[in-house]
């Protein structure tokens, strides 16, 4: 004798994969908006610590690891340097800008000869990240488009260097 199926079996085992996948999708939402909080805070709390130190010499002195002996103008300088590239790679990691949207504005802050003297003073920092890290890669990123824009004979400076891709 055959057995007849309603379809009954096979509608509930669809319906309990959608209902899977919606839950699934709404746990990665909600993930990266938990993410996205925490960088928000982590930038925050960044920006704060660095706003006391540029505001305090004997907090200024707490952040004095660089190789050379560096005036305490010029590291006061150095901090409100790295504000701005950490304010840059914020947006970057939150998703309000492309990375190729991020290399133009790195572009503009290459441009400023304090911003490139910060860069070369905390070299031997980032010689500490893995290789693979994307802030490692970012670094990468930036030393080859400061080289760029020095060996250039143009004063074109917004076409030097070649964006990244951004993905589709």
């Amino acid at each position: 004798m055959a057995t007849q199926s309603s379809g009954l079996g096979s509608l509930g085992r669809a319906a309990r994969a959608g209902l899977g996948a919606a839950i699934e999708a709404l746990t990665r939402r909600r993930s990266a908006q938990h993410r996205r909080a925490a960088l928000t805070e982590q930038h925050r709390l960044h920006f704060d610590l660095l706003c006391k130190a540029m505001d305090d010499p004997a907090l200024t002195a707490v952040l004095d690891t660089y190789d050379t002996d560096i005036p305490l103008d010029r590291q006061r300088q150095f901090l409100f340097a790295n504000a701005l590239y950490v304010n840059a790679l914020y947006y970057y990691r939150i998703g309000a800008v492309t990375r190729s949207e991020l290399f133009g504005h790195l572009r503009i802050m290459c441009r400023n000869q304090i911003f490139r003297d910060y860069w070369d003073a905390t070299r031997p920092h980032r010689k500490s990240l893995p290789d693979t890290s994307e802030e490692a890669a970012l670094g990468s990123m930036m030393d080859e488009l400061i080289q760029e824009l020095a060996d250039t004979d143009t004063d074109e400076w917004w076409v030097v260097g070649t964006p990244p891709e951004d993905p589709p």
